[in-house]
């Protein structure tokens, strides 16, 4: 036999066992799948890891288009401001080589940031949104009889002040025009337009109502009491009622999707920012039964159409299967990868797949991964990105996963499973935050143009 012979013959055996090896690889997927969204029910698993180890390397090569069935019972589911600067060193200490030219880029756009000495800059990380100059720019953008929202964005994404930020946040989301003269107007007609919603889909008795609607209500009334578990506002039966009522309404009028399992919590931020322009001091003391029906229904109404903003923007997170977040979650596998191989490389032998513990973060939006009173900060950003948000998502979840990169490279699959379902945020202040929003933006801005390490 000669060479080419042997050679042809090695690629059909190749090939042979590719083919059962993504087989196997497309039915584990699969379950992985499944079980990760299981985890998003809320479910306690003390003592137990319902995720299996993988036992053989992925090829990742292979695209996987994974089908698995979703019963009725909803399955879980560059801007001058950027505070790029704080992170670079770290970023250049993690990385691989990148374009200088990038780099440079990066520290020209954020040439103009004022740069105090570190210890203020350690004091006030976080009060950025609130010092007098930054306030004094945003009274001079929102002035203005028509609102440039470019410019708001840049603003935005560094904080926004406590007290704009309901305003702020209906522009960014397109809910309420830039033009001033509008405004007031369409917030009217837009509250009674969900009012109507209200009164036509949820407001009915259980017999007007599809055995499926029934199904859909009966989860959503399971897990709004189950929403941000250790803020004890959400416990107040009136807040979960509106909760309940954001989330019929919107799952009727979007079937597309329908309710699936983690939209409770994207309405949390929304909710206790439309309620602090009638609601003063400490969330821990709000109460729902302070407020007149009226403002209650214009803080349902701001909810449910803000989130019907956002979720346009990102819609299939949330239809069947969830392929938008399969994807991003393949993204930041690569990212990841390419910033931190010593991690990737560890993750990797331990058998541990990304979709394990990254499937609730794009699902939920890392809501359930950092303390409650960060969300509305971190949103700030969110929504300044705009449309440009699902791939942003991506560089925040790998710098808030890198967070911990020496420590992840000391557990097993066991200790990882468990590290990243209970990651140690709990004392975590706006100073954390803000360094995990930081090295995102450096890390966008030196890998966005080069996308080969996203390739598939």
């Amino acid at each position: 036999m000669n060479n080419d012979d042997r050679i042809h013959n090695r690629r059909e055996e190749d090939h042979s066992n590719a083919g059962s090896t993504v087989t196997s690889q497309d039915s584990r997927f699969n379950q992985t799948l499944r079980n990760v969204q299981g985890l998003l029910k809320g479910r306690s698993i003390p003592g137990k890891i319902l995720l299996t180890r993988r036992l053989d390397p992925l090829d990742n090569s292979k695209e996987y288009s994974p089908r698995y069935e979703r019963s009725f019972s909803f399955n879980d589911a560059g801007t001058s401001d950027h505070p790029a600067k704080a992170a670079e060193e770290e970023v250049q200490s993690t990385s691989k080589p990148v374009n200088v030219s990038n780099v440079n880029k990066l520290k020209k756009s954020s040439s103009d940031i004022d740069n105090p000495s570190e210890e203020v800059q350690k004091s006030f990380v976080g009060a950025r949104a609130t010092d007098s100059a930054r306030v004094m720019k945003f009274t001079k953008v929102l002035s203005g009889s028509t609102v440039i929202l470019e410019k708001l964005r840049e603003l935005s994404w560094s904080g926004v002040p406590d007290y704009m930020r309901p305003t702020v946040w209906r522009l960014l989301l397109g809910y309420a025009p830039p033009n001033s003269d509008r405004r007031e107007g369409v917030l009217r007609r837009k509250r009674l337009e969900y009012l109507d919603c209200v009164s036509q889909y949820y407001d009915i008795p259980d017999t007007q109502r599809s055995d499926d609607e029934i199904n859909m209500l009966r989860q959503i009334a399971v897990d709004c009491p189950r929403t941000v578990p250790d803020v004890s506002f959400f416990q107040q039966p009136q807040v979960q009622k509106s909760l309940e009522r954001i989330l019929y309404t919107w799952a009727i009028r979007h079937p597309a999707s329908g309710y699936v399992q983690g939209i409770n919590d994207l309405v949390t931020p929304f909710l206790v920012v439309f309620l602090s322009e009638y609601l003063e001091g400490s969330i821990d003391n709000w109460s729902m039964s302070d407020l007149p029906s009226e403002k209650i229904s214009n803080v349902e109404a701001d909810c449910y159409w803000c989130l019907s903003k956002l979720l346009d923007g990102m819609q299939d997170h949330y239809t069947f299967a969830q392929p938008g977040i399969q994807r991003l979650v393949f993204k930041l596998k690569e990212l990841v990868r390419r910033i931190d191989e010593p991690v990737s490389r560890h993750v990797e032998e331990q058998g541990l797949e990304f979709l394990q513990f990254a499937f609730r973060w794009f699902n939920c939006l890392l809501i359930r991964e950092i303390p409650f009173h960060l969300i509305t900060r971190l949103w700030d950003t969110y929504l300044a990105e705009g449309d440009a948000l699902p791939d942003f998502l991506v560089y925040i979840f790998a710098s808030f996963l890198l967070t911990w990169s020496d420590k992840l490279q000391k557990l097993d699959f066991q200790e990882l499973v468990m590290f990243l379902q209970h990651l140690p945020t709990q004392n975590w202040s706006h100073q954390e935050l803000e360094m995990v929003l930081s090295r995102a933006f450096m890390w966008h801005s030196m890998f966005n143009d080069s996308p080969s390490h996203l390739a598939s």
